[in-house]
């Protein structure tokens, strides 16, 4: 009587932990290039959004820029104030549009004082700041202990002026009574730490602004004696030669001679 040996159709242990073995680096590198997605996703959101604040802040002082007014004779409400330093700060009063941050709270008081300092921060880095006040008033509290934080993490605020009488930049701009025609704003930010251990990198922002405003010199606001402008003529009176009403006489264009060669 002979007895047949049937063969087994199952996986032997090291089959098993072969299988094993491949399925766990296969789970391993999905997992692996799903957690370098997810860093680059949030390094990129970071990045755009920190990119997207930068230039939303270099606009608004470019706006407030452009908008820069000064009247001479009242020096004390219109001065335009800037330093450089640790504690940088640019002041003066403009124009601003309904667009611009905070406008709803002014209502239509659109010319307003804007205030742009550098700051030191709740997390002890330095952060730009916007206040605004309107003209002729005072700072109210909430304006004051509340400011509009434009940029954190920001290393440097630093402006230059165009001296058009000296034809070169300068750093200090002590004609509180007049405005400058054109500033140069810079701005270093550092980046936000996405990586531990890792320096964020830095980047400088620049723009530059040619105002359009000079200011209204004293003597244009100030009322000087005499006309300051010519009086309207009258209509002639019926019966009279139009040559002999008073009023402002336009004398006839001079026609040219030639000269004889």
């Amino acid at each position: 009587m002979k007895h047949t040996i049937q063969k087994s159709s199952g996986f032997s242990l090291i089959e098993i932990m072969i299988a094993v073995a491949i399925l766990s680096m296969v789970i391993g590198a999905i997992y692996s290039t799903w957690s370098a997605i997810l860093r680059a996703s949030k390094t990129i959101r970071v990045v755009a959004n920190a990119t997207q604040r930068e230039r939303v802040a270099v606009q608004l002082i470019e706006d407030a820029l452009m908008g820069a007014q000064l009247y001479e004779a009242n020096g004390q409400w219109y001065a335009f104030l800037a330093e450089n330093g640790p504690n940088a700060i640019l002041s003066f009063v403009s124009k601003l549009p309904e667009s611009f941050p905070r406008s709803g709270r002014f209502g239509d008081l659109r010319l307003r004082r804007v205030i742009f300092a550098l700051e030191q921060g709740l997390n002890g880095k330095p952060q730009l700041t916007l206040r605004q006040i309107p003209l002729l008033m005072e700072i109210d509290r909430d304006e004051e202990e509340h400011p509009l934080i434009l940029l954190p993490n920001v290393r440097e605020f630093y402006f230059t002026f165009w001296d058009s009488q000296r034809g070169t930049w300068i750093d200090e701009w002590k004609a509180t009574n007049r405005l400058p025609e054109i500033v140069l704003v810079s701005i270093v930010v550092s980046g936000e730490e996405t990586t531990p251990g890792v320096a964020p990198p830095t980047r400088q922002l620049i723009r530059i602004v040619n105002l359009p405003c000079r200011g209204v010199p004293a003597a244009v606001q100030t009322r000087q004696p005499g006309p300051l402008r010519p009086p309207a003529p009258t209509l002639p009176t019926p019966g009279e030669s139009p040559g002999t009403q008073p009023g402002i006489q336009i004398p006839p264009p001079a026609i040219p001679v030639p000269k004889s060669p």
